[in-house]
């Protein structure tokens, strides 16, 4: 497996999202899980990427048991955001609300030390930001675990440039993580090229269209009866007649180069550049396999020049209402 470099951090190439094992993507096989997890390892997938919410807090825990006896052969990456004290695990409706203040920073995190196994996080993440709360103070709380080595590097989720900004004038900030892919491209104008500009990393989430540019189904109906997508806009009625001719697009162009959908569409995040960590999600051995065979993928400059000229643009918002207003803010 290749390496690139997150800041001063160094990683796979691609990384293992780990969200999917424990909640919103329906049923899940918590001993396929840690099997593919493991398997990661073995690959050299090494980039791990959890969150408190996941779950929530039952997807740090399935992590820490799958790293258990090798923690040092991975980074770990993790997220805060929404209060847990009440929080029953693997019941979103138990979750409070998010706070983004220096208190919640300084509790959280010894939660997730715990969950994790571990005694340092390599990268944490504020995992929404918090409009009630100035980022400084949020970000000079997470620099004062970086000095008592808690956590090594910092990283925000889903933040606008300007915030990028006022963060990284206060501690630098290793990684943003954000959505991009093929269906997903609004960060291309202001938020890659801040990072490239301030020398952050980025880690896309969602590199697959949250499994839609794979072409692993076509309606719906197709995914389980708990499962989130069932309710995203981008799933939805014209919008899913719209975004099927796009993933019929990936397929074609995946098709020609003898490669699969879901490796067309990682090697594309790979092209945009060497600070670009994408973080496809799974919870199989086999497309983990798959996908971590795109990093071997080469898309030349005219293969990129076709893509853009003639990938339609995706139809639909990426959240509901709520969650739009919670991001690039």
């Amino acid at each position: 497996m290749r390496k690139r470099s997150l800041r001063d951090l160094e990683v796979s190439a691609i990384g293992l999202g780990c969200m999917g094992m424990s909640a919103f993507y329906g049923s899940a096989d918590r001993e396929e899980s840690i099997a593919t997890v493991r398997r990661a390892r073995e690959l050299g997938v090494t980039f791990l990427d959890t969150a408190q919410m996941y779950g929530p807090l039952t997807n740090e825990s399935l992590v820490g048991d799958a790293i258990r006896g090798h923690r040092d052969d991975y980074v770990i990456a993790t997220k805060f955001n929404y209060r847990m004290d009440d929080a029953v695990p693997g019941d979103i409706t138990t979750v409070g609300p998010q706070d983004g203040s220096a208190e919640h920073v300084r509790s959280s995190v010894h939660g997730s030390l715990q969950r994790l196994g571990t005694d340092h996080i390599d990268l944490y993440y504020q995992h929404r930001v918090d409009p009630k709360v100035p980022i400084e103070e949020t970000v000079g709380a997470l620099g004062e675990l970086v000095a008592e080595g808690k956590v090594r590097h910092i990283g925000l989720s889903e933040a606008s440039a300007q915030t990028i900004r006022r963060a990284h004038a206060v501690h630098p900030i290793t990684a943003v993580q954000s959505e991009y892919s093929l269906w997903t491209r609004d960060v291309e104008a202001e938020v890659l090229p801040t990072c490239r500009e301030l020398g952050i990393g980025f880690v896309p989430y969602s590199p697959l269209g949250r499994g839609f540019l794979a072409g692993r189904f076509t309606s719906p109906e197709d995914l389980d009866i708990d499962d989130w997508r069932r309710q995203n806009p981008r799933f939805q009625d014209e919008n899913l007649a719209a975004n099927l001719r796009l993933a019929a697009k990936v397929k074609q162009i995946a098709a020609e180069k003898d490669v699969t959908p879901a490796q067309l569409a990682i090697a594309w995040v790979l092209a945009r550049g060497e600070n670009l960590v994408p973080i496809p999600g799974t919870k199989r051995r086999t497309y983990l396999e798959q996908n971590a065979a795109a990093v071997d993928i080469t898309l030349t400059e005219d293969d990129l020049a076709r893509i853009d000229a003639e990938m339609p643009e995706a139809a639909g918002e990426r959240y509901d209402e709520a969650g739009m207003r919670s991001v690039n803010r």
